[in-house]
């Protein structure tokens, strides 16, 4: 359960979305012929909202979020940014992967300055950015270990500020907790529900974890597959901090569940 009060809320549904997901479609080619993995895809992102997409292994999460990402090109329908069609990666959407994917041989502090600008006259503002997300994130007594000597806990912490210092206006994460023992995910939740409530930036999380998506979601996604598609989109109007305990928090997650039961 988080412990603090979370002062930063999505916009209303009177604002513009920041993105947009207009019935997106894509086709793998498999042994038995094309494999339609995503079909008429389509839901709006509001500026500051976090968004869940949930769904069982193989309804095109992770190809829904690196089409998002600019890494895949759909084969039919468009993603707009601001109203502007997305056809590539770019500064304004990053992601986190499931593994945490650090360069072993740089320390913490150098991992999450890696991708800053490497130009004369910024070192001093550098090292200011990277001290600033080294305190965000609880590592800045572990600033020259290198990653070997840390928890995957602590990695992934890594992987969070390596990201969020290059300032996108969108976060996408895959997955990034799922390999965490429940104590270290629950304190990723209050992590990053914390930085969420700081940094004002969107983010879209996917997920196959009931518990973790109505923990942190304003709306979840729910998709279903074969091919993958949007089942249902759900509201989650719990306060902040949730009490995973309440008659409401545990009436959200059945709700889920079964949507991911019935066709």
């Amino acid at each position: 359960m988080t412990r603090f009060k979370v002062l930063h809320t999505p916009s209303p549904r009177t604002v513009a979305p920041i993105l947009e997901i207009r019935n997106l479609g894509k086709v793998f080619p498999g042994h038995n012929g094309p494999l339609s993995v995503l079909e008429n895809v389509r839901f709006e992102v509001r500026p500051g909202e976090m968004i869940c997409i949930l769904g069982p292994s193989g309804c095109g999460k992770t190809t829904l979020l690196r089409i998002l990402a600019g890494y895949v090109k759909p084969d039919s329908g468009a993603v707009l940014l601001r109203g502007k069609p997305v056809s590539q990666p770019g500064p304004d959407r990053c992601m986190v992967f499931q593994e945490d994917a650090l360069f072993p041989w740089l320390t913490v502090e150098e991992n999450i300055a890696f991708g800053l600008p490497r130009k004369r006259g910024f070192q001093g503002e550098k090292q200011q950015r990277v001290d600033r997300f080294l305190s965000l994130v609880g590592l800045t007594a572990f600033r020259t270990y290198l990653p070997r000597y840390i928890s995957g806990g602590m990695k992934q912490r890594v992987a969070l500020a390596r990201v969020l210092i290059l300032e996108p206006e969108i976060l996408l994460m895959d997955e990034p907790f799922a390999a965490l023992d429940a104590q270290t995910r629950e304190e990723m939740h209050t992590l990053l529900l914390r930085l969420w409530a700081e940094l004002t930036h969107t983010i879209i999380f996917v997920t196959h974890d009931v518990r973790e998506a109505v923990t942190l979601a304003d709306r979840v996604i729910v998709m279903d597959k074969y091919p993958g598609s949007v089942k249902a989109v759900e509201d989650v109007t719990l306060k902040r901090p949730r009490r995973q305990e309440s008659d409401r928090f545990l009436q959200k997650i059945q709700a889920l569940h079964n949507l991911l039961r019935h066709p």
